[in-house]
């Protein structure tokens, strides 16, 4: 079977020795991972890009500005994100969004920040990666005004609605850990209806260890429990879901498997 991690970020205060946690993934069945950069402070996007450029056989970069970080992203910031996406190395915009959860920015800042990254995205012809939290009424009203490439819902974690929602307005939904924690019915009511290749799965790492993993510290190698829980709620082979998710991950990055 093969297996990508559509999202996950390898900072190396977290992942110190990369080449030995893409040994684990190749050893659990992965072929590919997105890793994904994201500003970290005024003038620091972190080390996604270096790190998929250490290892271009197996990741693929994306590049942008998480609502956490939205009021204090400056304009040379935004300058050095558009500069840095329209690089054939860097294969999407985002992960960029709506948090309400939070509310680590203020919301009409990360609407605005929102807002602007999605049309970077329209005008890159690449796709969105898009992180929401308690917000997914207002993150699919941006989306129908601003009409960025179509990408991924990172870490879907909405009901039957908001998965309707998206798929019509022609994104994916990336699937995490969090499908296998207990409590989650509208998650799985939502990927039961969604079609097999409209989902991706993804890790997020290093957070939201899916089951039995779950407390540590995750990591790419663990995707491939949540794909054996969608495996289950759809009611079909594991091995199909793998070349699906695969398939699908390829598909909407542009990446060769």
């Amino acid at each position: 079977m093969r297996w990508v991690d559509a999202h996950c970020h390898l900072e190396p205060d977290e992942f110190p020795d990369v080449p030995a946690v893409l040994g684990r993934a190749r050893a659990a069945g992965l072929v590919h991972a997105v890793v994904v950069g994201q500003l970290q402070a005024p003038g620091d996007f972190g080390h996604a890009l270096a790190v998929a450029a250490a290892h271009p056989d197996f990741l693929t970069a994306t590049l942008g500005i998480h609502p956490h970080q939205a009021a204090r992203a400056t304009e040379a910031d935004f300058a050095v994100l558009e500069a840095t996406c329209a690089r054939p190395g860097v294969h999407a915009v985002g992960e960029a969004g709506l948090d309400f959860y939070y509310d680590r920015s203020p919301r009409d800042v990360q609407d605005a920040v929102f807002r602007r990254q999605c049309a970077l995205s329209a005008r890159l012809g690449k796709p969105l990666v898009v992180h929401v939290r308690d917000a997914h009424v207002e993150c699919a009203a941006v989306l129908r005004a601003e009409r960025p490439t179509p990408g991924v819902i990172h870490c879907f974690t909405g009901d039957l609605a908001a998965a309707r929602a998206y798929l019509d307005l022609g994104f994916d939904l990336s699937i995490s850990g969090v499908l296998t924690y207990k409590k989650t019915e509208g998650l799985a009511e939502a990927v039961r209806f969604a079609p097999l290749e409209r989902l991706l799965v993804e890790t997020d790492s290093p957070y939201l260890a899916p089951v039995p993993h779950r407390g540590r510290k995750n990591e790419p190698a663990y995707v491939v429990e949540t794909g054996r829980k969608l495996a289950e709620l759809k009611g079909l082979p594991v091995e199909a879901v793998a070349e699906a998710t695969t398939a699908g991950a390829a598909r909407v990055y542009r990446f060769g498997i």
